[in-house]
């Protein structure tokens, strides 16, 4: 029996994700837009290369929900960009209002799901998606660490001339300007970065990463990043469908890990059937455990903004609830 996976979004990353994942040949893939014909085209387009590339699964693309029915894992990258004159508030209200909209459909169609988010702000989206679906932490994870970390574990190599391959790296917190990529734990080959590259250095490529994205806007002009975290969204799927309980640094919901209770915050985590399987908590520093809870009060704020205002983006949504620090 086939997986089914639905991608919610057919813009750059959404089309790219169900590329992806056709050429998997694992799954049916269901892309959902609302624009008439987009993704519907994009889905056919995908079907007619089946034959070329080697494929056999089935694309189909649609504006409603019905045909996405029964849907083992739910990707959701649709959302908007930050325009001009936007401010980091009406982003968080537009976006939360999409994604709000998205998980209650994908609630009543494939109850059973995995939802796994990664329209931005991510850690924040992710924490409207389960408080509307009213699924558990093990089925509601976000995507933003996978990408932060293979952005950062580029860099190191780029610097050293190494294999990505060779680069050992975790990058916890939020996806955004306060992660948090642990130096203390990162290694090349077995060899602490510390060791390789001078610190003064080091800190340069951990700004990098942390510009990561922006580094790619501003080089586009118009757009954002697709190719990377269409990629990392695929490789969480993978470990979800096929089980292999694969750790992946990602956005979960904490119940008192690394002393954070009651949002989501980057870290790292066992993926398999079903979604999280479980938390791993790796031996921090006092200081990246200072900077991981400023990261998470970070993304608290924007909890905050939403609850005070969830009536606007879904009057049946429960309150998102506040953090605890609790360690």
């Amino acid at each position: 029996m086939r997986f089914k996976i639905t991608v919610v979004g057919a813009g750059n990353v959404g089309a790219t994700l169900t590329q992806r994942l056709a050429e998997r040949n694992y799954a049916d893939i269901v892309l959902v837009d609302i624009v008439e014909g987009l993704p519907q085209g994009k889905a056919l387009d995908m079907l007619e290369a089946g034959p070329i590339v080697g494929y056999d699964s089935l694309v189909t693309g649609t504006n409603g929900y019905e045909e996405t029915a029964g849907s083992d894992v739910v990707l959701i990258t649709s959302g908007v960009a930050r325009k001009p004159g936007m401010s980091r508030d009406d982003l968080v209200m537009t976006n939360a209002t999409i994604v709000a909209s998205v998980a209650r459909q994908v609630a009543e169609q494939s109850p059973d799901s995995v939802i796994v988010v990664v329209s931005n702000p991510l850690d924040a989206m992710a924490q409207v998606a389960k408080a509307v679906s009213g699924f558990p932490r093990e089925r509601v994870i976000g995507m933003a660490g996978v990408l932060d970390t293979a952005r950062f574990r580029t860099f190191i190599a780029r610097e050293l001339d190494a294999s990505v391959l060779d680069v050992a790296a975790y990058v916890l917190g939020g996806h955004g300007d306060t992660m948090v990529p642990l130096t203390s734990l990162t290694t090349v080959a077995g060899v602490p970065v510390s060791e390789l590259i001078p610190a003064e250095r080091l800190e340069s490529i951990v700004q990098r990463a942390r510009d990561g994205g922006a580094e790619i806007v501003a080089l586009l002009k118009t757009g954002s990043a697709y190719y990377a975290p269409s990629a990392a969204a695929a490789q969480m799927t993978d470990a979800i469908l096929l089980d292999t309980r694969q750790v992946l640094p990602c956005a979960v919901h904490l119940d008192g890990e690394y002393g954070i209770r009651g949002l989501y915050t980057g870290v790292p985590a066992r993926l398999g059937a079903g979604g999280l399987v479980d938390v791993v908590e790796v031996a921090l520093s006092d200081g990246d455990r200072a900077a991981l809870h400023r990261s998470a009060a970070s993304v608290q704020q924007l909890v905050d903004l939403m609850d005070s205002r969830r009536a606007d983006i879904d009057p049946s949504m429960p309150a998102l609830g506040e953090a605890v620090a609790v360690g």
